[in-house]
């Protein structure tokens, strides 16, 4: 039986929410948005509005455009198996009739990995890239556990195998070196229960505006939802880690929120209309960049980023 469009919208302002919620447990409670190593840098606290609208500007866009271009190719794998939306023990996702993907999960496959690439090359900083795969593990979990099955799931998976064979084919460090080749998962293999790929290997970690766009996706969160969910989360991130930082108002880092939502509005419409990996902004934020840069070397610090 279909769902009608108001049990539809609940259940995605529910998801929405639930994303939003800074207890999910995803790691987000680690991050500063690098306003940690800005602050060792020299940047007054009063100053954190003006950073919270540059990195809007700038690394933030990049990673809403990413999430809804990744949630639209994602949608492209097709509705979700009946009965494959629900946890289940394992939260293996499925490849299709005898472990071969369905025509639909191999073309998003190929479209997320565009998506994932075209995402690395706008991020040129080590640090940051390594930071965005590391919350995308957490929000992989919560994926796996809830659209165990759908169509999307494995599609990412099948993504990991091809980022993999690209960044060999390129000549570029392989997130999986260290692994004989024999052990390596041919493409188009389908992954394997916890998503592990057929011969029990993991892919590259996909980075986190990937994993949210599929996450969005599987929610059923419209493209403006989730390039809005990036903006929010990022700012929030930004105003709970000054309240650890620096003495300031908690009613302060909240009006910080709240006034940064026009230039968070303003930001999901420009990016919301996105479907192709090529048209991902390439807005660049070198001092940023540089200040995750060493904030990754630092030994004694509060946040991991």
């Amino acid at each position: 039986m279909r769902e009608t469009p108001e049990v539809q919208e609940g259940r995605a302002e529910l998801m929405l929410a639930l994303l939003a919620d800074a207890r999910l447990p995803t790691g987000g409670h680690t991050q500063s948005a690098g306003l940690e190593p800005a602050l060792r840098a020299g940047m007054p606290a009063t100053s954190v509005p003006d950073y919270v609208r540059a990195r809007l500007a700038t690394v933030t866009r990049v990673e809403a455009a990413t999430a809804v271009v990744a949630r639209y190719v994602a949608l492209a794998a097709g509705p979700v198996p009946d009965g494959a939306g629900s946890p289940r023990a394992g939260g293996a996702p499925s490849a299709g009739h005898d472990g071969v993907a369905p025509g639909g999960v191999v073309s998003a496959a190929h479209d997320l990995a565009d998506t994932w690439l075209a995402w690395a090359a706008r991020t040129p900083s080590p640090a940051l890239r390594e930071t965005s795969q590391r919350l995308g593990r957490g929000y992989l979990r919560l994926l796996r556990r809830l659209w165990a099955g759908h169509p999307a799931v494995t599609a990412l998976d099948e993504a990991a195998v091809l980022v993999a064979d690209a960044r060999r084919a390129d000549g570029s460090p392989d997130p999986g070196a260290g692994t004989p080749s024999a052990e390596r998962a041919p493409s188009g293999t389908g992954p394997g229960p916890g998503g592990r790929a057929a011969t029990g290997r993991r892919g590259p970690q996909p980075p986190r505006p990937v994993v949210l766009g599929v996450t969005a996706a599987c929610a059923g969160l419209s493209a403006r939802q989730v390039a809005r969910l990036v903006g929010y989360e990022d700012v929030q991130t930004v105003a709970a880690a000054t309240l650890k930082l620096e003495p300031v108002d908690p009613v302060v880092a909240t009006g910080w929120v709240v006034a940064a939502q026009p230039v968070i509005d303003a930001l999901a419409h420009d990016v919301a209309h996105l479907t192709d990996p090529r048209a991902i902004p390439a807005h660049g934020a070198p001092l940023v960049e540089q200040w995750a840069e060493i904030h990754a070397r630092t030994t004694e610090r509060l946040f991991s980023a």
